[in-house]
């Protein structure tokens, strides 16, 4: 082990001497957030258009309903920093959370359910942006590997959430796949509910001195390669959430049964790795390069069960699916904040966060079709973002940070104030 990595103490009911405690606590609180209190609604949707009579265009309003909450969630640990500090916030967040989801059963009435997905969405955030921060600023002086496996809790919620919807959809009804989420989100929030969050900034070092020359180091301007890769990030989000909400939904449609909640569970389990994966092979390459690859493998996985029939396509995609989309905000994120350009990590989130909210209005239209032509659509939109990303190779400052600099967001980067799903 490096001589630079510092051991630290053990945690209450942590691993003693090790990291791994802190992990599993964030793992947990990223899985409930997110991997239930957001994602849990991609499989339960097929259930509620069957059985709730939920129409295809209240589907995609109640989703965006979630992604504008998690934009203002996201949005408030921005501008209001203390929040990612406070563990009142994060234990109350997460016990709204788990009411908003057993909330969902009690009503068929629409406007309710906007506004209890509305507040997932901002509590999701919000324990993600506490749970984010508190993982990179405690492991700052570990191996980008570790908070990596952190953000794979998102797909072991995932993965879970999905597996607790298959095996109720053979006897129960929607109602009691809310619940049963509900009481999932709640079981997770146990190790959370302990986990450290982030410690008060310290003070800022002196400004550097001014060289021989009497003129202070410049940063170099990256206006430019900033700009294709938030064109890049902000596509990606429209075109990933298209997936992310219907997905499940498109499969089911073309191949009735379980096999649409099955092949969800796959990618909760592919996504599990990712994160860590991609980190590192964003240390071993170009990070435009790695962006772009995993792009253009997510972009194949959304069109595959819109162009292919039958479960082998199906289960490819949801594998491809899984494996990018947590990957693909590690790698952008960090080579944002690699170019030092200011409020990156902000910025691009933002951008992600309104192309969120913008891709299943985007596709609202064709929903009345089905769901192949908005899986189609958002295909070409992540082609597009690949697109973007192959901009910004051209070019791309690969050494910028000034010796005594280290980066400590997975594959690089500052600690991050929001990163954003």
């Amino acid at each position: 082990m490096s001589d630079s990595i510092q051991r630290p103490s053990a945690e209450p009911g942590g691993l003693p001497g090790s990291p791994w405690g802190h992990v599993l606590r964030a793992a947990a609180a990223l899985a409930a957030a997110m991997g239930v209190g957001r994602f849990v609604y991609t499989p339960i949707l097929p259930l509620m258009h069957a059985q709730a009579r939920l129409t295809a265009g209240a589907g995609a309003h109640l989703a965006t309903a979630n992604y504008v909450g998690y934009l203002v969630g996201a949005l408030a640990g921005t501008f209001l920093p203390g929040l990612t500090r406070s563990a009142a916030v994060l234990r109350g967040s997460l016990l709204l959370l788990v009411v908003s989801l057993a909330a969902m059963p009690l009503t068929r009435t629409t406007a309710v359910w906007l506004v209890l997905r509305l507040v997932a969405g901002a509590v999701s955030a919000t324990v993600f942006v506490i749970a984010v921060s508190a993982l990179l600023g405690r492991l700052r002086e570990h191996p980008a590997h570790l908070p990596g496996w952190g953000f794979g809790g998102i797909g072991a919620g995932i993965a879970l959430s999905g597996l607790l919807v298959l095996v109720l959809r053979g006897f129960a009804d929607w109602r009691a796949a809310w619940w049963a989420s509900a009481a999932l989100a709640a079981l997770l929030s146990v190790p959370a509910w302990t986990m450290r969050t982030e410690s008060a900034p310290a003070a800022a070092a002196p400004a550097a001195a001014p060289a021989a020359g009497g003129r202070a180091p410049t940063v170099p301007r990256t206006h430019r390669w900033f700009g294709a890769l938030f064109a890049s990030y902000t596509l990606e989000g429209v075109g990933y959430i298209i997936a992310g909400t219907f997905l499940v939904a498109a499969i089911d449609q073309g191949s009735p049964g379980r096999l649409g909640t099955g092949a969800w569970v796959l990618a909760g389990v592919a996504a599990v790795p990712s994160a860590a994966l991609w980190a590192w092979l964003g240390r071993r390459w170009s990070r435009p390069d790695v962006l772009l690859a995993a792009l253009v493998v997510q972009a194949a996985g959304i069109a595959l069960p819109a162009l292919v029939e039958g479960p082998a396509a199906a289960l490819v995609s949801a594998f491809l699916f899984g494996a990018t989309f947590i990957g693909v905000s590690t790698v952008a994120l960090a080579a944002g904040t690699h170019l030092r350009f200011p409020r990156a990590v902000a910025l691009l989130t933002a951008g992600y966060s309104v192309g969120q909210i913008l891709g299943p209005l985007a596709v609202e239209p064709l929903l009345r079709h089905g769901y192949r032509q908005a899986l189609v659509l958002a295909a070409l939109v992540v082609l597009a973002a690949a697109a973007a990303a192959f901009v910004l190779r051209v070019g791309f400052p690969h050494r910028m940070e000034p010796a005594g600099v280290r980066e400590a967001v997975p594959g690089g980067g500052t600690p991050a104030r929001i990163p954003g799903l």
